[in-house]
């Protein structure tokens, strides 16, 4: 289900950039993201440590259809990373934003709508964690654009909507035990765009 919806959303890029009309466009775009993940749990009853921010990157393509009030599919792989304390958990996705947006002032618009990810890897201070609840969650994108000509920047925020948890054994002081953190995504994220 998860590459049949990949699969579609790619096709959906590819035709409108063939057909690329007046106020249509396909595109490159990249950039950095200001990002944390959720709370990290190292056993039941424990308190939870918050993340500390860090900075990752994404590129990927985009659509456009429209142009004053236009349709953004755009596809897009990402990587972040968060701090707890003295370990580091660094996750790999595929993004796939489907965003509305309106022009408000000359080439500046507002844009916001879902994003489906796609979690490609996740590791915990050198483990590799296999048993993320769900691959594929929903989160939701808004934020702010601006367009000349054939280069766009673009700044938004992104938040998973539900709680997507990860659970690995981890060490602990007389043993181990069951550590649990939330991949959910929580970040600012600046792109660069570029027309073709």
């Amino acid at each position: 289900m998860k590459k049949l919806i990949i699969s579609a959303f790619l096709l959906t890029l590819f035709y409108f950039a063939a057909q690329a009309q007046e106020g249509s466009s396909f595109g490159l775009k990249g950039g950095l993201n200001y990002n944390a993940n959720g709370d990290y749990f190292e056993s039941i009853g424990d308190n939870a440590q918050n993340p500390d921010r860090n900075i990752g990157y994404h590129i990927g393509v985009f659509g456009k259809i429209g142009n004053d009030l236009y349709f953004r599919p755009e596809l897009i792989y990402t990587s972040t990373k968060s701090d707890y304390n003295s370990d580091d958990f660094n996750m790999k996705k595929i993004d796939a934003p489907l965003l509305v947006g309106i022009k408000v002032l000359g080439p500046v618009s507002v844009f916001g709508g879902p994003s489906f990810q796609y979690i490609l890897d996740t590791e915990f201070d050198g483990i590799d964690i296999d048993n993320v609840k769900d691959d594929f969650s929903i989160g939701l994108n808004f934020g702010i654009g601006l367009n000349l000509n054939k280069i766009g920047v673009d700044l938004r925020y992104e938040r998973g909507f539900s709680d997507n948890e990860a659970t690995f054994i981890g060490n602990n002081i007389g043993g181990s035990a069951v550590s649990r953190i939330d991949t959910r995504p929580d970040q600012l994220i600046l792109s660069l765009s570029i027309a073709l």
